[in-house]
């Protein structure tokens, strides 16, 4: 018997083992099959890479306030401030107009009655006024972290009507307010607070 001889089973194979295996190679158990070349595996045990997070150049938008629109965030409030500071003078003012009209040497003056009168309405007018101007300013400011297109336009629209009053009636205690307004709009008018305020809102689960 020999071990050449094709027709004996337990003899060497010619050509290949059963299977159509070429060179005499069987898988081996327990170890699994290597995939083709070009073809790219996960590996064992190791999960896959997480999402990129949104970012400028995302859709997502920026996950963290910028700069910029913090200071203007800032700003708003100090602008609320001194809304309610100016208030508290044109009170005290109009008080002080109302004063002077009970004054007994002053009260058989028509003109100055008169004008007393326009004054004092006037002055408290612009004290609600600057409350309400205020107040809206630090709703305006308390919203930033939200953001919203719509916000982004009324807190420009609210920084060029504050500068504009700065500069007229209030030029002289408004001067502050005007240079505080244009910054507002800088700073929100700018890419990243573009960004920051035209971002898509990711779901909360």
């Amino acid at each position: 018997m020999s071990f050449g001889d094709p027709n004996n089973p337990y003899g060497q194979q010619q050509g290949g083992q059963p299977g159509g295996q070429p060179g005499g190679q069987q898988p081996g158990y327990g170890y699994p099959q290597q995939a083709p070349q070009g073809v790219p595996q996960q590996g064992y045990g190791y999960p896959q890479a997480p999402p990129v997070q949104g970012g400028y150049g995302f859709p997502g938008g920026p996950n963290e306030m910028p700069g910029g629109v913090k200071a203007s965030r800032v700003l708003l409030y100090v602008i609320a401030g001194l809304q309610v500071v100016g208030a508290i003078f044109v009170m005290l003012a109009a008080a002080a107009v109302n004063a002077a009209k009970n004054d007994p040497t002053l009260q058989e003056d028509v003109q100055f009655q008169q004008l007393a009168d326009y004054s004092g309405g006037v002055l408290w007018a612009i004290a609600v006024f600057a409350v309400l101007w205020g107040a809206f300013a630090v709703v305006l400011a308390a919203k930033f972290g939200k953001g919203g297109s719509g916000l982004r336009v009324t807190t420009i629209i609210f920084g060029v009507i504050t500068a504009i009053l700065g500069i007229y009636p209030f030029v002289v205690i408004g001067l502050i307010h005007t240079v505080l307004a244009v910054l507002v709009i800088v700073f929100v008018a700018k890419s990243d607070g573009e960004a920051w305020f035209n971002r898509r809102q990711q779901p909360q689960y």
